[in-house]
């Protein structure tokens, strides 16, 4: 049965820990395989990571999709072969079995939020969610004309 409970994760508590294999890349896994699972949905892993200054994730691939939002700082990603530079607000795709890197390109810690999905041929085709709203009041929150002050 899929999990109709709402979780929590407060990011204070959850330790940095390190990823040994790449130099100053530390990471906080806010959802892993077993609560994709528990949710009903195909996510290998979501972490969000850190890189100290100098520090790289070397170049290496993956067997998932990985797609990477920069949240802090300015990164170097190696992109088809190539270095370019990015900064925060910006996405990558990477495809599963492609070649990547992120480098620090900063004076500061980078942020970065990397999302690992798998990859399949056959999965059927994607669609947007939809939003259903329900009577705020019931939650115990104004709704928006209550909100609104008198002019």
């Amino acid at each position: 049965m899929l999990s109709q409970e709402t979780t929590v994760l407060r990011g204070e508590p959850l330790p940095w820990t390190p990823i040994a294999a790449h130099p100053e890349l530390y990471h906080r896994e806010i959802m892993d395989a077993e609560m994709a699972d528990a949710l009903g949905v195909r996510v290998s892993s979501i972490l969000w990571e850190r890189i100290g200054v100098g520090g790289q994730v070397l170049p290496h691939y993956h067997d998932v999709v990985e797609v990477i939002h920069i949240t802090v700082g300015k990164v170097k990603l190696l992109c088809n072969g190539e270095w370019v530079s990015y900064q925060a607000g910006d996405t990558f795709h990477v495809p599963a079995l492609t070649i990547h890197s992120v480098a620090n390109d900063d004076t500061q810690p980078t942020e970065q939020i990397s999302i690992f999905l798998p990859a399949d041929a056959n999965v059927p085709s994607n669609s947007f969610f939809q939003t259903y709203l329900v009577d705020a009041t019931v939650y115990g929150h104004p709704t928006v004309a209550e909100a609104k002050p008198n002019v």
